[in-house]
């Protein structure tokens, strides 16, 4: 009986970790002002990036507490959504609209993100190392480039 209840367990836990993650997928009109002008529209799937119709190579490192979201989006009841942390690279060089990049001269190496209800919240950072997500932490690094907010 306690095999049973030990496996029904880890497959609620497993289903519950793909939903958070499935509700970053899909495609988002850009609506913060940062968004409008670097990125535009931006489109998640499994495992891709796509902005201004370049794709970039993405993987799902772990999920996001919610003090992590909390600190990374100033979000005020990170309960209401999920989050995860992403490991890609998008080049220093690469521009988007506007002629903008995400990272000034450097390499964006990770990606937080965060979804309540119908808004997606995009974190970018530059570094070999994950980004730490404690309030203090976020507000001392030079590795944050910058928060995009988006709505699908």
């Amino acid at each position: 009986m306690r095999t049973i209840v030990h496996r029904a367990v880890a497959v609620c836990f497993l289903l519950g970790c793909l939903t958070l993650a499935a509700q970053e997928k899909g495609y988002w009109r850009a609506t913060s002002s940062n968004a409008r002008a670097i990125t535009g529209d931006i489109a998640l799937s499994e495992d891709r990036l796509t902005i201004n119709f370049s794709g970039f190579t993405m993987a799902r490192i772990r999920a996001l507490e919610p003090a992590e979201l909390s600190a990374a989006f100033a979000a005020d009841s990170p309960a209401a959504g999920a989050g995860s942390l992403y490991r890609l690279i998008v080049p220093a060089g690469k521009v988007f609209l506007h002629k903008n990049t995400l990272c000034g001269s450097d390499e964006t190496e990770w990606m937080a993100a965060y979804v309540s209800g119908r808004t997606l919240h995009l974190a970018f950072f530059s570094g070999q190392k994950p980004p730490v997500f404690t309030l203090d932490a976020i507000a001392n690094s030079s590795d944050v480039c910058g928060v995009f907010t988006y709505t699908s």
